[in-house]
C-alpha cells in the first residue's frame, strides 16, 4: 500500500522548499539574481515586511488580524522625522515614534478585548484614522534629510550584510526564543487553538492580547523607521498596501489564519519569499500592476492550502 502523505511535512517544509526553487528558477532566469548587490538588495527589501511579520505572527496565533500595520508604519515614521527635524536628536526622536507605534498597537487591542470589535474592523478602522494623522501632520509632503547616525539604521553594512537585515535576524532570534521557551509564545498558540480553554486554564486573554497588538504597533514603528532612514524621506504614503505583503509572509510560512499553528521561522521564509518574489519580477521587467495581480494570487494560494491542510486533518 502506498504510504500516506504527510501533510504536517509538507506545511513545515513547503515553504522552505518554494524558496529554494523560487531562486533557482530566478537564477537561471537573470543572470543579475545571484549577484552580491543584488542578494543585498532582497535582505534589504525582506527586513521591512519581515521585521512586522515577526510581530503579525503572534497575532494572527491567536486568530487575529492586524490591518493597520501599514498606516502605523507611515505614521510613526513620519512622527520621528519630524521631531528631528524640529530639532530633536534623532535617537531620542525614534523612541518617541516607537512609544507611538506600540500605543497604536494597544488602541487596537483595546477596542478588541474591551469593546468586542472583531480585529479585522477596529484594525481597518485604525488603518483609516493613522494614515489620515499622517497626512494631517506632513500635508501629504515628503520629510526628508536625516542625520547620518539615523540614515546608518537603513544604509550601513556590518561586514556585508545590511543593518536592517541584521535588526530582522535579531529579532527574529529573540521571538523564537519567546515562542518556544516563555508563555508569551505559548498562551498565543493557546488562545488560538481554544480560547474558551486557555480561559479555563487561567490564562489572563485580555493582557495578553493587549500585549500582542502592542507589539506589532512596536515593530511596524521600527518598520517605518527602518524605511525612513533607507530612503532619507518619510512618505506620507508608505507601505500602502504592505498589509497584504506581511499577512501573505506569515501565511505562506505556515501559519494558520484560523490561530493555533505557526512559527516565526516559517515567517521569516515567507518575508524572504515575499521580497525574492518582488525581487525576481522586477529583474524580469514585470509591470508593477501585474505584480499586485501575481502577490493577490500568492496569498490566495497561501490560505487556500491552509483551509486544504485542516480539511485533511478533520
Amino acid at each position: 500500500m502506498p504510504k500516506k502523505i504527510n501533510w504536517k511535512n509538507i506545511r513545515n517544509y513547503g515553504s522552505l522548499l518554494a524558496l529554494i526553487a523560487l531562486m533557482i528558477f530566478l537564477g537561471i532566469a537573470s543572470d543579475r539574481f545571484f549577484s552580491a548587490r543584488n542578494l543585498t538588495n532582497i535582505l534589504r527589501q525582506a527586513s521591512v515586511v519581515g521585521i512586522m511579520g515577526v510581530g503579525m505572527t503572534f497575532v494572527i496565533l491567536t486568530g487575529g488580524i492586524d490591518l493597520s500595520v501599514g498606516s502605523t508604519l507611515a505614521l510613526s515614521g513620519c512622527v520621528g522625522a519630524w521631531l528631528m527635524k524640529g530639532g530633536m536628536d534623532w535617537p531620542l526622536a525614534l523612541i518617541l515614534s516607537l512609544l507611538l507605534g506600540a500605543f497604536l498597537g494597544f488602541t487596537n487591542g483595546f477596542f478588541i478585548v474591551s469593546l468586542n470589535i472583531p480585529p479585522f474592523i477596529a484594525t481597518l478602522g485604525m488603518m483609516g484614522v493613522s494614515r489620515g494623522f499622517t497626512y494631517i501632520l506632513t500635508n501629504g509632503a515628503p520629510i526628508y534629510g536625516f542625520a547620518e547616525g539615523y540614515r546608518n539604521l537603513g544604509n550601513a553594512d556590518i561586514f556585508s550584510i545590511p543593518i536592517p537585515a541584521i535588526i530582522m535576524l535579531l529579532l527574529y532570534l529573540v521571538y523564537f526564543i519567546l515562542q518556544n521557551r516563555t508563555k508569551f509564545g505559548r498562551f498565543a498558540i493557546s488562545i488560538g487553538a481554544n480560547e474558551e480553554a486557555a480561559f479555563l486554564s487561567g490564562i489572563p486573554i485580555k493582557k495578553y492580547l493587549l500585549l500582542f497588538y502592542m507589539n506589532l504597533g512596536l515593530l511596524a514603528a521600527l518598520s517605518g523607521n527602518v524605511m525612513a532612514a533607507r530612503l532619507d524621506a518619510a512618505m506620507p504614503t508608505a507601505a500602502q498596501g504592505y498589509e497584504l505583503d506581511v499577512i501573505a509572509a506569515v501565511v505562506i510560512g505556515g501559519t494558520s489564519l484560523s490561530g493555533g499553528q505557526g512559527t516565526v521561522i516559517g515567517t521569516l521564509i515567507g518575508a524572504l519569499i515575499m521580497a525574492v518574489v518582488r525581487n525576481g519580477l522586477n529583474l524580469l521587467l514585470v509591470s508593477t500592476y501585474w505584480q499586485q495581480v501575481i502577490i493577490g494570487f500568492i496569498v490566495i494560494g497561501a490560505v487556500a492550502f491552509d483551509v486544504l491542510n485542516k480539511k485533511i486533518k478533520n
